[in-house]
C-alpha cells in the first residue's frame, strides 16, 4: 500500500483535479464539483481501509474507534478534501504549484490517518474533530458560494478577471449580460498581467520566454521544470497584458459599451498581491456596493470563481462555455470569434506590423507589445 501511494499519488493528485474541473465545466457549481471528487477518493480510501483490514495491518476495533470502515473512509476523504482546499487557496496565493500543493495535501492527510487508525488517541480525536471540521468547511463554503450564484441583488458592480487572450465575443455577451441581467451600474474588468505564478517560475529559471511568434509570447518549460507540475493550466501563448488591454479597450467601444465598462489596469497591485490584491482596491472603491464576479466553466474561469469565494461575500455569475467560442481556437487562427476591431489588430500584430490604427487609435507594435502612437 506505501508502495501504490508513493508512486500513484502525483498522478492521483492530478486526476482528482481533473475530475473536480470537469464537473465545474459542466455546471458551473462549485458543490458538485467537490463532490465529484469526493466519490472516487471515498471508494479508494474505503478499498485501501479494507485491504489493511484483510491483511491484518489494522484491527476492527481501530477502526471502530473512528467510525468503522466507512465512517473511517468518510472522514479520511473529508480530511483529504479539506487539506487540497488549503492547497488550493495557497496556489490561487500563488504559494506552490496546484499539483504539488495537492499531493503534499494528501500525503499530510494519510499521515494523520495511519496514526489514527492504528491507536494513537491523541492524533484520533485530531483526526476526528479537525477533519471533519476541514470538511464542513469545503462543502459548506462550496454550498455558500452556490446559493449566492442564485440569491443575488439586483443592483450594485461587476468584475471580470481573466487573461483576455485575446478579448473575444463571448466575453462581450458576458458583460452585456451581466449589465443588464443584474442591474449592474459598471463592470470592472482587469486582464491578467504576467501571473504570478509565471513570474515566479521565470525567475527560478523554470520557464521562460523563448519566442515572440504572431504578436504572441511562447512560453516554454527549461530543463530545470518539474515533470509532475502543469505551468501552463491556461495555455502557453500571451498576448502581452498592454496589448490585451488595449484590444479590451477596442471591443468594448465597438460593442457600444465603453461608457458602462472600466477596464482596470494595476500591474504594481497585480505583481505583488495578484487579483486578491486588485479586488481589494475595487471593493474599497465601491464601499456598501454588491459585487458580482463574472467567470466561465473552464479551467481558468473557475480558479477566479475561487479567488472571489476567497475575497468575501462576492456574488458569482457563471457562464456555461457552450458556444463554440474558444481564445485557443483564435490563437490558431480561428476566424469569425471575435469583433472587427480585434480581428485587425490580431492581423496586423500577426503581419508583424509597425503601426496599427484602429477606429481611430493608433499604436507601435513593439515585439507585440502595443504602445498608444
Amino acid at each position: 500500500m506505501a508502495l501504490f501511494v508513493g508512486i500513484a499519488l502525483p498522478s492521483y493528485s492530478r486526476l482528482s483535479n481533473r475530475i473536480e474541473q470537469r464537473a465545474n465545466y459542466l455546471l458551473t457549481l462549485v458543490t458538485v464539483g467537490r463532490v465529484a471528487r469526493f466519490l472516487p477518493q471515498l471508494l479508494f480510501n474505503t478499498a485501501a481501509f479494507g485491504v489493511l483490514l484483510l491483511g491484518g495491518v489494522v484491527g476492527g476495533s481501530n477502526l471502530s474507534g473512528v467510525g468503522g470502515l466507512l465512517g473511517a473512509a468518510a472522514i479520511a476523504m473529508m480530511a483529504s478534501q479539506g487539506a487540497q482546499y488549503v492547497a488550493i487557496f495557497l496556489f490561487n496565493r500563488n504559494f506552490g504549484d496546484l499539483n504539488r500543493n495537492v499531493m503534499v495535501a494528501l500525503s499530510l492527510n494519510i499521515v494523520v490517518t495511519a496514526l489514527a487508525i492504528i491507536g494513537f488517541e491523541f492524533v484520533r480525536w485530531i483526526f476526528l474533530v479537525g477533519e471533519i471540521g476541514l470538511g464542513i468547511l469545503v462543502f459548506g463554503s462550496g454550498l455558500l458560494s452556490d446559493l449566492r450564484a442564485f440569491l443575488f441583488p439586483q443592483r450594485g458592480i461587476g468584475v471580470f478577471f481573466g487573461t483576455f487572450n485575446p478579448f473575444h465575443k463571448s466575453h462581450v455577451k458576458l458583460v452585456r449580460d451581466a449589465l443588464e441581467k443584474r442591474g449592474l451600474s459598471k463592470v470592472v474588468i482587469h486582464p491578467t498581467i504576467i501571473p504570478r505564478a509565471h513570474r515566479i517560475w521565470r525567475e527560478s529559471g523554470e520557464i521562460s520566454v523563448a519566442r515572440v511568434e504572431d504578436g504572441l509570447q511562447i512560453y516554454e518549460k527549461t530543463k530545470k521544470a518539474d515533470p509532475y507540475v502543469d505551468y501552463f493550466p491556461t495555455g502557453h501563448r500571451f498576448f502581452a497584458p498592454e496589448t490585451r488591454r488595449y484590444m479590451i479597450e477596442l471591443a468594448l467601444a465597438e460593442a457600444g459599451l465603453a461608457d458602462r465598462v472600466e477596464v482596470s489596469f494595476m500591474p504594481e497591485t497585480y505583481a505583488r498581491y495578484g487579483f486578491h490584491g486588485v479586488l481589494r482596491k475595487i471593493r474599497k472603491a465601491n464601499l456598501n456596493t454588491p459585487v458580482h464576479g463574472i467567470h466561465g466553466s473552464d479551467v481558468g474561469g473557475m480558479m477566479v470563481r475561487a479567488i472571489y469565494d476567497e475575497c468575501g461575500w462576492i456574488y458569482p455569475m457563471p457562464f456555461l462555455r457552450r458556444d463554440g467560442i474558444s481564445a485557443t481556437a483564435i490563437r490558431d487562427g480561428a476566424q469569425g470569434m471575435t469583433g472587427s476591431s480585434i480581428t485587425k489588430a490580431l492581423r496586423l500584430l500577426s503581419q508583424g506590423s509597425g503601426e496599427i490604427a484602429i477606429n481611430g487609435r493608433r499604436f507601435r507594435n513593439e515585439h507585440g507589445v502595443l504602445v498608444p502612437a
